[in-house]
């Protein structure tokens, strides 16, 4: 208050506000924590200055936060982040960021640690090969913490890397995509393969059969030929009864179809039946 004293006595009231930066205040704030998957979470950060600053969570690879209904969000506010039942979507670091309008912001980075048992996917159980090609086999597994992860052949032999099997590793956090190339299949490689992941919380494997896969040859030709035959004919028989619009006319002339091919059929039989009666040496089988 400034004040005159004169008669009467003047005065002027001033108000001063000190702003205080933010700061977080380390030993009341949750450090680096490390979880088995679907317990219940709570991460704590506190700060001080004035006004009272505000307490924002985030993560600091700028993905979306999942919550416990399902909804994914970018931010949650308020000094205390809840999970109820944390699992490994969760995994990774987070900022704790306290602003009060008061330059500069400050934040605390925390990291969340899930721990789970591994788990394996496998796109393709049964796989085709034919002799000489070159196959690569495939698994995903999941795990932390990181998993040892493997391939073996029917009786659980590790398969040696070198050589014609080239084992590969391709990791992204807690998650690995094995590869199992193999060069040059031959017969001794057709069988069973299984892709194991193990880490201190368990183990899991996903197995692969390899089966020998049949080239294709003249029986197949035939086949395919006789079915694009019967297409054929059936879009033929289509097209005549979308013209016609008589169901009756188009059985009419199935049948009749049918009924010729029986004679035609019945008749090639007969003439070779005669032409054996009259050429008897068919008949007979001469060792070779």
């Amino acid at each position: 208050m400034c004040q005159i004293n004169t008669d009467p006595m003047k005065s002027q009231t001033g108000y001063l506000q000190v702003v205080v930066p933010p700061n977080i205040l380390d030993y009341s704030t949750s450090t680096d924590m490390v979880v088995p998957e679907g317990s219940k979470v709570t991460l704590h950060c506190e700060a001080t200055g004035s006004p009272a600053p505000n307490i924002t969570w985030r993560r600091e690879d700028g993905q979306l936060i999942p919550l416990a209904n399902g909804r994914k969000v970018q931010s949650v506010e308020g000094p205390n982040f809840n999970i109820s039942k944390v699992n490994r979507l969760h995994m990774g670091f987070y900022l704790c960021i306290a602003s009060n309008g008061v330059p500069p912001s400050v934040s605390k980075r925390i990291m969340l640690t899930v721990q789970f048992p591994p788990m394996i996917s496998v796109q393709n159980q049964l796989v085709g090969a034919q002799e000489g090609q070159q196959l690569t086999l495939e698994c995903h597994s999941e795990a932390y913490p990181k998993s040892i992860n493997y391939w073996t052949r029917d009786k659980d032999e590790i398969v040696p890397q070198g050589g014609k099997y080239e084992p590969v590793l391709l990791d992204n956090a807690y998650k690995v995509h094995m590869k199992l190339t193999i060069s040059s299949v031959s017969p001794s490689d057709f069988g069973s393969y299984k892709c194991v992941s193990r880490n201190a919380l368990g183990d899991t494997d996903g197995t692969i059969k390899v089966y020998r896969k049949l080239r294709h040859n003249s029986r197949n030709d035939i086949f395919e030929g006789n079915q694009d035959m019967l297409k054929e004919r059936d879009l033929k028989l289509r097209g005549r009864k979308e013209t016609s619009g008589n169901e009756e006319d188009d059985y009419e002339d199935s049948a009749a179809a049918s009924n010729k091919d029986s004679f035609s059929l019945i008749f090639a039989l007969v003439t070779f039946t005669i032409y054996l009666y009259h050429h008897p040496q068919l008949r007979t089988l001469h060792p070779a």
